[in-house]
C-alpha cells in the first residue's frame, strides 16, 4: 500500500493516513457542536498532510486556575498555552479545545491559543491580596514549553514573576528547551520553592516520534534530567502514561536511566482515553501497530471495568484489577531498586512577598 493511501478500519469505513510530524490523523466531530467539518474530496492532497501551525490570540482576563480535584496533587495552575503542538496522540486534554470550537484531533495540535498577557496577569494576580501563597503548577493542561515557546517565552516570564514574588513552582514537561530556564529555576530551587517532573513515556526514539511527535527524544530528556539536577532543581520522572502492551516494558529501564541521569523521585500515570481521545488513540494504534492493536486496547479495557476510559475519582490515574496492581507493583520494585522517592518535595511558602502589580516590594511586606 502506497504511503498515505487511506485504510478501511474494522467498520468499513476510510480511516485516514498517517500525517507526518503530527499525532491525529483528522478531525473528530467536536461533542458541543451538532455541525461536523468534511473535508473537500477535491480538496489538494499535499495540503492535508502538511497542516500548518496556527497561533491565535487568547485574551482572558485571568491566568490561574484552580481544581479540587482528588486525583490531582496540586489546587492552582497557569497555563501559557491551550492546545498543544507536541501532538501526543493520547493527550487527555485534547477534549479542553472543544470548549473553544475546536476538535480533539488536529485542531489541538496545529490551532494554538497563546495567552500573550499570561506574565502580566500572572503578577496582576499574585500582586492581589486575595492570593494566599501557595505551589503553582506550570502545564497542568498542555506543555508549556512546546516549540512555540522558544520564540515567545512566555513561561520564561512568567517564571520570571513567580521569581521576583518568590512564589512556589511545580512543573511538567517533555521538552528539554525547560533547560533555558535553569536559571530562574535554581534560584527558586535556592528557597525549596521549585521542582521539576521530566515526563517519559519510551526509551525507543522511533516510538517517541511516532506517539509524541514534536516533544524532545528520550535521550533529551534525560540529558534535561541531568542539567537540572547539576543545577540544584529538584527534579524527577514522570512516567506518563503507561500504555499497557505498549510502553509497559520500559518502566524499569526508564526509572533506571532517570536515576542514573540524577532524578530523585518518580511517579506514573496510567493511559487514560477520555472523550474522543478514544477514536483518535485508536485509530493511531491500527496506523502504527496493527498486529498489537487489539492486545492493547483489550488490556486498557481490562483496567477500566471493560470500558476504554473510566472517569471515576480513585482509578482515572491508575485503573484497577490484577494488571493495574502490576504496574503499580513494577512500578514501587523499579523505584527501590534505582532509589527513587515516591514522591518529590514539599516546596515552601516561607520565602513569598508581595510585590506590587508594578513589580515594587510593598513597604510593609
Amino acid at each position: 500500500m502506497m504511503d498515505n493511501e487511506p485504510e478501511l478500519d474494522g467498520t468499513g469505513a476510510l480511516r485516514p493516513p498517517p500525517i507526518r510530524g503530527r499525532g491525529a490523523a483528522g478531525n473528530p466531530p467536536n461533542r458541543f457542536e451538532s455541525i461536523a467539518y468534511t473535508p473537500d474530496a477535491d480538496a489538494d492532497p499535499e495540503d492535508a498532510a502538511k497542516p500548518a501551525t496556527q497561533y491565535l490570540a487568547d485574551r482572558s482576563k485571568s491566568i490561574i486556575t484552580y481544581n479540587d480535584s482528588p486525583d490531582v496533587p496540586f489546587e492552582a495552575s497557569l497555563n501559557p498555552y491551550r492546545g498543544c503542538e507536541h501532538g501526543c496522540i493520547y493527550c487527555y486534554a485534547r477534549p479542553t479545545h472543544e470548549y473553544l470550537g475546536f476538535s480533539s484531533g488536529l485542531d489541538f495540535e496545529t490551532r494554538i491559543m497563546v495567552k500573550e498577557d499570561a506574565p502580566a496577569l500572572l503578577r496582576k494576580e499574585l500582586a492581589s491580596a486575595r492570593w494566599t501563597p501557595k505551589e503553582l503548577a506550570i502545564a497542568g493542561v498542555t506543555d508549556a514549553y512546546q516549540p512555540i515557546e522558544r520564540r515567545l517565552e512566555l513561561t520564561r516570564q512568567c517564571l520570571e514573576v513567580l521569581l521576583d514574588f518568590r512564589n512556589p513552582v511545580g512543573i511538567v514537561t517533555k521538552n528539554r528547551l525547560i533547560t533555558r530556564d535553569i536559571d530562574p529555576l535554581s534560584e527558586l530551587a535556592g528557597l525549596n520553592a521549585a521542582s521539576v517532573y521530566i515526563s517519559v513515556t519510551s526509551l525507543d526514539p522511533g516510538l517517541t516520534r511516532a506517539l509524541e511527535p514534536r516533544t524532545s527524544v528520550p535521550a533529551q530528556r534525560l540529558e534535561a534530567i541531568a542539567r537540572l539536577r547539576e543545577a540544584g532543581v529538584p527534579v524527577g520522572v514522570l512516567i506518563a502514561p503507561v500504555i499497557p502492551a505498549l510502553t509497559d516494558e520500559f518502566l524499569l529501564n526508564i526509572l533506571q536511566a532517570a536515576r542514573d541521569a540524577g532524578a530523585q523521585f518518580a511517579g506514573y500515570v496510567v493511559l487514560r482515553l477520555p472523550h474522543a481521545v478514544k477514536e483518535l488513540f485508536e485509530t493511531w494504534l491500527r496506523q502504527h501497530f496493527p498486529d498489537r492493536a487489539e492486545k492493547v486496547l483489550n488490556r486498557i479495557r481490562s483496567m477500566r471495568g471493560g470500558e476504554l476510559d473510566t472517569s471515576e475519582f480513585g482509578m482515572r490515574m491508575c485503573g484497577e484489577g490484577p494488571y493495574a496492581q502490576e504496574i503499580n507493583s513494577l512500578f514501587h520494585v523499579g523505584c527501590r531498586r534505582a532509589g527513587l522517592a515516591l514522591e518529590g518535595p514539599t516546596l515552601s511558602t516561607a520565602s513569598f512577598r508581595r510585590c506590587e502589580a508594578d513589580g515594587q516590594l510593598t513597604l510593609f511586606d
